[in-house]
């Protein structure tokens, strides 16, 4: 259910580059999906179905074939004659083949130990791998963020040639009339040029992030796609909800399977085995002729003492068990930290973008005025240029500040864990 899921995901976002449309959790989908460190979840998946496999055989009857044959320098005599015996010494080429089968009977709970233990181990790696995918997302944020701000810089800077364009065409007019004074327009113009520079400059920026984006979520992205500005919520009392808590958690519960792993390996183990076989000899070592042999049994095998063996393995277990508590402490410290620093920043660029909507409206007043007086002859072309300048960076500091912010609550969340 869950494969197919991930398929309609995928599907949708497929969908959407179709539309020439990339939203920011379409490119968290793609890049957990196909950064190549997630084939390690179905490596990891089929590599303990094989080893707990390979621990179930220890249930199962163990079969054993083996043939020999073997000479000697010497056997055994009796140690007295008697010319009425009729044994005579074994010889001294000696041949056998035998089938061994041993069967389990009872292990103190070993064997279903050591599946416990090593599904606790897998589960440990999976979430290793999701929490490493997972810190993707930090850095699809930093170059989808990126890319919009280089996208918003070529918008505005295109607005500005389109304005100084319109400007030219007035100043040129000004000038043939007589109203202007001749060169007025040359400033104009190589404030065009200027403009065709970075406009040159940040669109090959912008290519370059789009690239690397493209690597970084496995799936190529045109030039065409248009990234979506997100509009994110945050929550700040929310709790802290990431992946590594579970791998905390999980590392403590593979740390207790060991302890019962470790408990259970010097429990009394019962098994019973049958031997049968031919050869020559067989069972009766002063018969010397081929004969069928068979040997049945039980055995019983317990390791009464370790020399303190099994103690300081649990004494270990606890030490790396405070051990990922002290990890845990320090990452949710950390964390907590981290969320702070970023809630200041949130507030900070929020309080920006007031003053930059206020700026803005009195740079296109003085804007206003100086085209006004640019026409009438009263300021110079380098004046308006100027101020007009200036309108554009207060523009692109606001355009700035609103995706800073959207980066900052994405960057949130994703400390926070969503």
């Amino acid at each position: 259910m869950k494969k197919v899921s991930v398929l309609i995901v995928l599907l949708i976002a497929l969908n959407g580059f179709s539309q020439e449309k990339l939203s920011l959790e379409q490119c968290y989908t793609l890049a957990e999906s196909n950064f190549p460190l997630a084939k390690q979840k179905k490596l990891l998946t089929t590599q303990s179905e094989l080893d707990l496999e390979v621990i179930k055989t220890g249930k199962l009857p163990k079969l054993d074939f083996l043939a020999q044959a073997s000479y000697q320098s010497d056997v055994i005599e009796l140690p007295f004659s008697n010319p009425e015996s009729t044994i005579s010494p074994p010889n001294k080429d000696q041949y056998r083949a035998t089938i061994s089968v041993n069967q389990l009977i009872y292990d103190g709970g070993f064997i279903n130990a050591s599946l416990a233990e090593k599904s606790a181990s897998q589960k440990t790696q999976q979430k290793q791998v999701e929490v490493n995918l997972y810190q993707l997302k930090e850095q699809v944020n930093q170059f989808y963020f990126s890319t919009l701000l280089l996208h918003k810089k070529i918008a505005l800077l295109a607005a500005k040639k389109t304005q100084l364009e319109t400007t030219l065409k007035e100043v040129k007019s000004g000038i043939k009339y007589g109203m202007l004074l001749p060169n007025s327009d040359s400033v104009l113009e190589a404030e065009l040029l200027k403009i065709d520079q970075q406009l040159i400059e940040t669109d090959l920026n912008k290519t370059s992030l789009m690239k690397t984006l493209s690597m970084l979520i496995g799936v190529p992205v045109s030039q065409n796609i248009t990234l979506e500005n997100p509009e994110i919520n945050i929550d700040f009392k929310t709790d802290i909800e990431r992946p590594e808590l579970d791998l905390f958690q999980l590392q403590k519960e593979k740390v207790a399977a060991s302890e019962q792993l470790i408990n259970k390996k010097n429990s009394p183990k019962l098994s019973g085995f049958a031997t049968g076989g031919y050869g020559n000899p067989g069972l009766n070592m002063l018969d010397n002729s081929f004969q069928t042999y068979y040997i049945a049994g039980i055995k019983l095998n317990w390791n009464v003492f370790d020399w303190n063996s099994t103690k300081k393995q649990r004494e270990s277990l606890l030490m790396n068990k405070e051990i990922i508590d002290s990890e845990q402490e320090v990452f949710e410290l950390n964390t907590a930290m981290e969320l702070t620093q970023q809630q200041s920043e949130i507030k900070k660029i929020s309080a920006f973008i007031e003053s930059d909507e206020k700026i803005i409206a009195l740079r296109k007043k003085i804007l206003e005025t100086s085209g006004s007086q640019l026409k009438n002859g009263v300021i110079t072309s380098s004046a308006y240029v100027t101020e007009l300048t200036n309108l554009y960076e207060a523009e692109n500091n606001l355009s700035t500040h609103h995706i800073q912010l959207q980066f900052a609550k994405a960057n949130y969340n994703i400390t926070k864990g969503f």
